[in-house]
């Protein structure tokens, strides 16, 4: 059975996004994402038309973390931010954006999109069959913040951007009290990122 897992670049001051992200802006944190284009190994994402070029090392991570993921669950402000990604969802698999308002443009036949309205439990269980024995990847902060509080994440993976943006979208914002628990797997540190993976203690 695949895991649910969520993957983002991070600042060292843990925001995912800068204080100015929205569909014009993007996720307004382009410092995040400069690995993406600091290598010589071009790296496609699959179902979509990037190619990113990162440093070998992070190519043979991404090329492996990305070959296991089945599906991916999002938020309605992440799929309006990408602009639905241009109509081909990131991995190229099923995508399920947990939403109290499905936009009526994307509710017709062939839509690459399943809006939930019944919450990230409902979106997260579609997402896990039509995944398969893959991972189902959590796209959003707030998703995988709610992922983490209702016990349904196994694994988070950090791309440790070196740059602090004092503000923003936080990762880890709205957890409450009780302390996580989490288990290093890996660090594998390269040009302008360290990949951090962790397993979370249940």
């Amino acid at each position: 059975m695949g895991k649910v897992i969520f993957g983002n670049s991070v600042s060292l001051d843990g925001f995912v996004a800068g204080p100015n992200d929205n569909p014009e802006n993007g996720l307004g944190g382009e410092s995040l994402f400069r690995w993406y284009s600091n290598g010589d190994t071009a790296v496609p994402l699959a179902g979509t038309d990037m190619v990113f070029n990162v440093s070998r090392a992070s190519a043979e991570l991404l090329q492996e973390e990305w070959g296991k993921i089945g599906a991916m669950v999002a938020g309605r402000r992440m799929f309006d931010i990408a602009h639905a990604w241009g109509s081909k969802p990131p991995g190229g698999g099923p995508c399920f954006i947990v939403t109290h308002h499905p936009p009526q443009e994307w509710l017709k036949e062939g839509s690459p999109f399943t809006f939930v309205t019944d919450g990230v439990e409902s979106a997260v269980a579609q997402a896990k069959q039509a995944a398969g024995d893959k991972n189902v990847a959590i796209s959003s902060a707030s998703i995988a913040q709610q992922c983490i509080k209702a016990g349904l994440l196994d694994e988070i993976h950090i791309d440790l951007a070196p740059v602090l943006l004092g503000g923003g979208v936080r990762l880890f914002d709205n957890l409450g009290v009780t302390p996580i628990q989490l288990e290093i797997v890996r660090v594998v540190q390269r040009q302008g990122i360290t990949h951090l993976k962790y397993r979370v203690v249940k």
